[in-house]
């Protein structure tokens, strides 16, 4: 049995499942898997204080863009002003709590528990071992749901289509939540899972000498998909993290598909039903998301267009059938293009949150337009639908089993991992 030393030269790619044995990576680098080009890890300077500052930074900009004014608007001698906390008020006062919980969610809890975890983490705070492990679990898990810049965005947007109607100013708190979305992207981008798991608890030993470009499954290996620790395949529970796997995930194509079907159900209504309801002079006008497109291109603003259309009714649709693409083709019925499939996979992953765009433009219109009898904006039960929709294609891209697509390719692969900059 190897030792835990040793055991930290190796590790499974988590996307192609690629044994590769990692060479010394010197500082300001990262290794990619040689087979799928996957960052396997990245070498930090000041691993430390690098995400400990931008972490801290990102936390007091969300402090100051919650204590002030947000945005204001201005129409025919009338004024309307809101602060962040007042979006998901607007929503329970409108009988939407649903919509006001996921802003809260994925827009400031998230990140600002991610924000606060990597600090404790990175910084070797005194709390139990199993404290510490499961911060590190909750961490991983949540990085993907935190959406504070798609929120900007939908800010952005809702900008452009204010103007039409009067003028809209920017107020103490936007520039702090503008630094802060930064912020918290650079500090996830500056925490490394491997680096911080060795600083958690360390490797388990390896059960027995592994053989690199050859993939785990046909070692009788897996890699656990929390921590990344190489461990035997007919161990469900990993020795470090606690975290209960399996070479592959169970009825992963299942699990995927029923998702996919479930959210296209959904979309359907989605796209029929009214997303909002714009009141104007006491006269209701309900639109859906296509609806609000036309009137965006009619009225000349083509870029805001493109992009609500895009984000909207393209990537949703183009999303859900590459899912489908890559689990017909995981199952054995494709042309074998591992590496096609792989990139569309990776692509899925990326663009999959930010259609949650247009729900977020309506949470700023809803909040924003209260003009009494002059103008009001409503959320509608469409919003609530698209939304679902967004997340349940989300949960079925990471339901997906990347592996999969990569099980039929049996070559020796001998290249080594490749070493690039940051």
């Amino acid at each position: 049995m190897c030792s835990a030393a040793d055991n930290q030269a190796w590790m499974l790619c988590p996307q192609c499942d690629l044994m590769v044995k990692l060479p010394q990576v010197p500082q300001g680098s990262r290794a990619s898997c040689p087979r799928c080009h996957t960052v396997l890890t990245t070498s930090w300077t000041e691993p430390r204080k690098r995400p400990t500052g931008y972490a801290v930074a990102a936390l007091f900009m969300l402090l100051l863009a919650n204590l002030f004014p947000f945005v204001t608007m201005k129409v025919a001698g009338l004024s309307s002003q809101i602060s962040l906390l007042q979006i998901p008020k607007v929503m329970v006062s409108e009988d939407y709590s649903s919509l006001a919980t996921l802003f809260l969610v994925f827009v400031q809890a998230i990140p600002g528990l991610c924000m606060l975890t990597i600090i404790l983490l990175v910084n070797r705070v005194s709390m139990p071992v199993s404290l510490r492990i499961g911060l590190a679990r909750i961490l991983f898990q949540l990085r993907s749901w935190g959406m504070a810049e798609i929120f900007m965005a939908g800010v952005l947007v809702s900008f452009v289509k204010l103007m039409a109607y009067g003028d809209v100013g920017l107020e103490t708190s936007f520039w702090p939540w503008c630094l802060f979305c930064l912020l918290q992207l650079r500090a996830f981008q500056c925490v490394d899972r491997r680096w911080l798991w060795s600083q958690i608890a360390p490797l388990p030993p390896l059960p027995h000498a592994p053989e690199k470009g050859i993939s785990g499954i046909r070692q009788g290996l897996r890699s656990c998909p929390c921590c990344t620790a190489i461990l035997p395949a007919d161990r469900p529970d990993c020795s470090r993290c606690g975290v209960v796997a399996a070479p592959r995930r169970k009825h992963s194509l299942q699990w995927t598909l029923a998702l996919l079907f479930t959210s296209l159900i959904i979309y359907i209504p989605a796209n029929l039903l009214p997303i909002m309801v714009t009141e104007s002079l006491g006269t209701p006008y309900p639109s859906n998301i296509m609806a609000g497109v036309i009137l965006l291109w009619s009225d000349g603003s083509y870029p805001v267009a493109l992009v609500i259309f895009i984000a909207s009714i393209m990537v949703p649709s183009l999303k859900m059938l590459a899912i489908g693409w890559l689990c017909w083709d995981a199952s054995g019925r494709g042309h074998r293009d591992s590496e096609k499939m792989h990139l569309i996979y990776e692509v899925v992953e990326f663009v999959g949150r930010w259609s949650m765009i247009d729900v977020f433009v309506i949470a700023v219109l809803s909040a924003l337009v209260r003009m009494g009898q002059l103008m009001n904006v409503y959320p509608a039960v469409g919003a609530l639908l698209f939304a679902l929709v967004v997340i349940l294609t989300m949960i079925a891209a990471m339901t997906f089993d990347p592996r999969l697509t990569w099980d039929r390719v049996r070559e020796h692969t001998t290249k080594e991992p490749r070493l690039d900059g940051k």
